[in-house]
This record gives C-alpha cells, sequence and structure tokens, in this order.
C-alpha cells in the first residue's frame, strides 16, 4: 500500500479520519509510529513544523481519528452521535491549538503534537457543525472509506480523488467491459 500521506477529502479533519485505510478490509494504519504522526501534521498544512511526538501522542491521535471518522459517519448518514466520540473530539478540541506566528518571511506555525491534534479537532467541529454537512459523501470505492465534502458543480463526484480511487475503478469497469464484449465473440 502507498505510504504517502493523501490530502483529498477537503478538510484537514476528514483527511486525518482518513489515515487508517481500508476500514472495511487490510486496515492499514498511517500511524505506524511517532514520525508518521508529525510527518501528517506537517504535511497537511496543520503546522510547519512540530516538537516530536511519543507513542501516548500516537494512541491519543488515533483515538481522535477514531471519533472523528465515528461522528463524521454518523453525520453523514443522519445518526445520532456517540457521546463517547463527542467527549474525545470535544477533549481534543477544548485544549491550546497550534498558534501562527508573524514572522519576518511569513507566517509559521510551530506546536506541539498536542496543539495539533488539537488544532485537527477543531477543524472537526467546525466541518460538523458547519455549511459543509450536506456535502458529506463517502467515496464510491468499496475498499475505501474516504469522507469528502463534495464541491463538484452538481454535487456528482464519485470519489474521494480520481487518482487514488476514481481511474482504478474506471479502468476496473472498462476491463470488466471488454471482457464482456469478447465473451459472446468466442461462443
Amino acid at each position: 500500500m502507498n505510504l504517502d500521506h493523501v490530502f483529498v477529502c477537503g478538510n484537514p479533519a476528514l483527511d486525518f479520519a482518513a489515515t487508517l485505510r481500508a476500514r472495511r478490509s487490510l486496515r492499514f494504519e498511517m500511524f505506524a509510529s511517532a514520525d508518521r504522526l508529525d510527518a501528517w501534521y506537517r504535511e497537511s498544512g496543520v503546522v510547519d513544523a512540530v516538537s516530536p511526538s511519543q507513542e501516548a501522542d500516537v494512541e491519543q491521535a488515533v483515538a481522535v481519528r477514531e471519533a472523528i471518522y465515528e461522528l463524521v459517519t454518523a453525520r453523514r448518514l443522519g445518526e445520532a452521535y456517540d457521546d463517547e466520540a463527542l467527549a474525545v473530539v470535544n477533549g481534543a478540541a477544548r485544549k491550546p491549538p497550534a498558534t501562527p506566528q508573524l514572522t519576518a518571511a511569513g507566517r509559521r506555525t510551530d506546536a506541539t503534537s498536542e496543539e495539533a491534534l488539537s488544532t485537527v479537532a477543531r477543524h472537526a467541529v467546525e466541518v460538523l457543525s458547519g455549511p459543509d454537512v450536506p456535502l458529506l459523501k463517502e467515496c464510491g470505492n468499496p475498499e475505501c472509506t474516504r469522507v469528502y465534502i463534495d464541491r463538484s458543480r452538481g454535487m456528482r463526484r464519485q470519489w474521494c480523488g480520481m487518482e487514488s480511487c476514481g481511474n482504478k475503478l474506471k479502468a476496473a469497469a472498462y476491463r470488466a467491459r471488454k471482457k464482456e464484449a469478447q465473451a459472446p465473440a468466442a461462443r
């Protein structure tokens, strides 16, 4: 599986929730180490630099990620929120967030792992309570569980991203059609 972090969901909290890949089958963990968590924080743009995370930070991030995923799924399906998941996300969001600073070179955000996680939790609060709720969709790839914000014209987007899922499904459908077309000719 590709180890690169992917940012196709339209919100950092949604991308964070998608770091457990293939939830329905392989369950590939992107936060296998503290370094991978720190890399996600930087690559996502949540922070420019983060102090090195510890194993406890990874465990907390995974707990928040799973709570975010549970809340996003409930919201998307029109179901009630789980109280424990709410408590986890709100607890993380209550902590001090990463604070941007103005420098001679421009804006810079240095943070601890806890501050970066608080920032992600605050993004979750915003997306789950804001105007984008009706735009939340799950990827059409049965193996993918990413939830994204569909801002496409006509809200007809089917996949989290063309590169990650759309091309694979389109190619598989093409091969199936081609095989089906060849089958009657072989008879």
